[in-house]
């Protein structure tokens, strides 16, 4: 086993027995269904199909067809109107709808790790990819096109070592910054061939991710394995400010509606919100520190007296492991999502750090990876997991303002109808699953544009899947 921990650094949380079957190109890959039942909802799925035409008939998308396909149906003999599922029949409940792929492109030898949707074009989307998984060897982005030919390759890049995440420049619609396992950060220009128009490296370990802030649009942050994160500007090489973290980062992102605040969450468990405009000495700007698995100190406590399966804090209440994932809710500028070993997505309330979580959303068979909010609902939220699933969540959030609502008007009754999430811990719930990936899903993206509801996904199978989520909203 001692001879495994070179790929500790390189790769967060994948389990050595796992990460060595999928190595094995002629190994069989371990699989990840642990409940029998589950069986049900992995059989292969019917090819995906058009909206129907006038005439009410499905005609089946060929090579040539535009990236604007419809939802995913599928023949229904019944004399309704209403379109049948992509998923097998079962007699009792009805099962998590599932999707099937729309568009795929093969990142031939290459491991992607994230993908971002253009700022600026529906069309246009950037990948990051490893050699070898990200162990050892050099990276690669592609820029695609989403054209009427489907996926095709506007600009690739590369570079020395395994690249970990991207994002789209938001002042230049041709600029991506990419972060790289040597500890650098390159910004590249698709007007310019082969080599990056700017390199930043003061990072001593893995830059992991990168995020652009979207109010100002001057800046950009990364966070490294090195336990900070830097602030930089795309103009100049050396770094604006460093936060220090002290551990392991591997999320960090600026607040979508406050330029001056800043997250990031680490190995030790926490998430950690940063202002700007605090004074530097005050704890180099850092103004909260959320334990992501502690139950809260005012929320219900779980198990105790309660028969039956324990309520939603039951899961809120965890021991501490690594959280790999986080971002913030595009409706509510207080809310932040979090995900990682533990397989659970939690959301906080970042004005009460010890109040425990909003909601709780379970399902992932193994570690979440990646996760997302809807940029078109404020209750909506995806999921990239190492158990080779894409998954939609609800959580609650809109049910429970509604039930909210009418209290509003009352005068405050005690700590719970001042502190969010005093009141206890909301379960959300699974609206769907796409399970096309074959290998660890790394990334996934929303499009910003359209109707809502286009995402993309990456994993190690060398895949990049773009598909329609608007029929997993459906059955909210």
């Amino acid at each position: 086993m001692s001879s495994w921990n070179h790929l500790r650094p390189r790769i967060p949380y994948v389990g050595y027995l796992r990460l060595y079957c999928s190595l094995g190109r002629n190994e069989r890959r371990l699989s990840v269904i642990t409940n029998p039942a589950s069986t049900a909802i992995v059989e292969p799925l019917c090819h995906p199909l058009p909206p129907p035409n006038r005439n009410g008939e499905h005609r089946r998308a060929g090579p040539a067809e535009p990236p604007t396909i419809g939802p995913v149906l599928a023949q229904d003999d019944d004399d309704d109107d209403t379109p049948a599922l992509c998923c097998p029949a079962l007699p009792s409940a009805r099962p998590p709808a599932i999707m099937a792929a729309m568009l795929e492109f093969r990142t031939q030898g290459y491991n992607p790790y994230a993908v971002k949707y253009s700022p600026y074009y529906d069309s246009r989307i950037a990948v990051a990819t490893s050699a070898n998984f990200g162990i050892v060897g050099n990276g690669r982005v592609f820029a695609l096109g989403l054209t009427a030919q489907g996926v095709q390759v506007e600009k690739t890049f590369d570079t020395n070592d395994a690249l970990y995440d991207l994002a789209w420049s938001e002042i230049n619609e041709n600029q991506l910054i990419v972060a790289c396992g040597d500890g650098s950060l390159k910004l590249f220009d698709l007007a310019v061939n082969d080599f990056p128009v700017m390199n930043f490296h003061e990072h001593k370990r893995e830059t992991f991710s990168v995020c652009w802030s979207p109010i100002t649009k001057d800046s950009f942050l990364s966070s490294s394995w090195d336990g900070t994160v830097k602030i930089w500007s795309p103009t100049r090489t050396q770094s604006l400010r460093t936060l220090p973290i002290g551990n392991c980062t591997y999320s960090a992102s600026f607040c979508p509606s406050n330029p001056a605040l800043i997250s990031a969450v680490s190995s030790d468990s926490h998430l950690r919100i940063f202002d700007l405009r605090t004074p530097s000495s005050a704890k180099y700007h850092l103004v909260s520190t959320i334990p992501v698995h502690a139950a809260g100190s005012s929320g219900p406590q779980p198990g105790v007296g309660l028969p039956g399966p324990p309520p939603a804090a039951a899961a809120a209440a965890s021991p501490p492991s690594e959280v790999l994932t986080h971002d913030w809710n595009k409706y509510n500028s207080t809310v932040v999502a979090t995900g990682g070993v533990d397989r659970i997505i939690r959301t906080f309330d970042i004005r009460s750090p010890a109040a425990g979580p909003l909601a709780v959303m379970q399902g992932h068979d193994y570690a979440v990876r990646r996760l997302a909010w809807s940029p078109h609902a404020s209750d909506v939220l995806i999921s990239a997991s190492y158990d080779m699933t894409v998954r939609l969540w609800n959580d609650a959030g809109a049910s429970a303002a509604a039930a909210a609502a009418p209290q509003q008007q009352r005068p405050p009754q005690g700590p719970s109808s001042a502190i969010p999430g005093a009141a206890g811990t909301r379960a959300g719930h699974q609206m769907g699953i796409m399970n096309r990936h074959t290998e660890f899903v790394t990334g996934v993206d929303w499009c910003l544009f359209g109707v809502g509801g286009w995402v993309a996904s990456v994993g190690w199978d060398e895949r990049v899947l773009l598909w329609d989520a608007n029929m997993l909203m459906g059955h909210r």
